[in-house]
């Protein structure tokens, strides 16, 4: 069992930056693929980015390539997301995912989902 609580979402203008953590609880952690998703209002939820359990892989959403960087600190048990050059467009609700059994970019791969942070873009 894995329990997720996100925080670092908030406010911020065009341009600017922001970190998602994603802190974790439970034994399966350090083993887990971890990944990060958002969801639009009237959208479905879509993949941002991913990152393996040792931290050394990592994939990304062509819309946010570049631009976002993924990272884990296993002693931490902590994910994070940090986001450059935010724009409007990336204005969601962002929830972190634990799969672990491996990780992947499809929702049906993980197993754990955290309650989500608001990130609001103004232009």
């Amino acid at each position: 069992q894995v329990q997720l609580v996100e925080s670092g979402g908030g406010s911020v203008q065009a341009g600017g930056s922001l970190r998602l953590s994603c802190a974790a609880s439970g034994r399966t952690f350090s083993s887990s693929g971890m990944g990060w998703f958002r969801q639009a209002p009237g959208k479905e939820r879509e993949f941002v980015a991913a990152i393996n359990w040792s931290g050394k892989t990592t994939y990304y959403a062509d819309s946010v390539k570049g631009r976002f960087t993924i990272s884990r600190d296993n002693a931490k048990n902590t994910v994070y997301l940090q986001m450059n050059s935010l724009k409007a467009e990336d204005t969601a609700v962002y929830y972190c995912a634990a799969d672990p059994d491996g990780w992947g970019t499809l929702r049906y791969e993980y197993e754990y989902w955290g309650q989500g942070t608001q990130v609001t873009v103004s232009s």
